[in-house]
């Protein structure tokens, strides 16, 4: 049987521990729009899709797609609830100079 690479990659995003490691790189680099694609790419990857998601986060399913939109701007209160809906959560780290 022949899997598409999307189909690995959602795989692999399920797992919580690659997804925090994705979302992790993500933001290291710091920009916007990289944690955005990110963030969509882990919520599109979960087994009960976008929708579960949201219901998980304790967000509206409209809001969350508006969210996750390339040109969505999510704000941090609705960012750290998808990043708890995903069983995920932030660390702050000192950089290394």
């Amino acid at each position: 049987m022949t899997r598409s690479v999307r189909e690995t990659h959602n795989e692999l995003l399920r797992d919580p521990e690659i997804a925090a490691e994705y979302l992790s790189a993500a933001l290291e680099e710091a920009d916007a729009a990289v944690i955005l694609m990110a963030l969509r790419n882990v919520a599109e990857a979960q087994e009960d899709g976008i929708s579960g998601l949201a219901t998980r986060s304790e967000l509206g399913r409209e809001s969350m797609y508006k969210m996750l939109s390339k040109s969505g701007n999510p704000k941090l209160s609705s960012f750290t609830k998808v990043i708890q809906g995903l069983g995920l959560k932030l660390k702050v780290e000192r950089a290394s100079c």
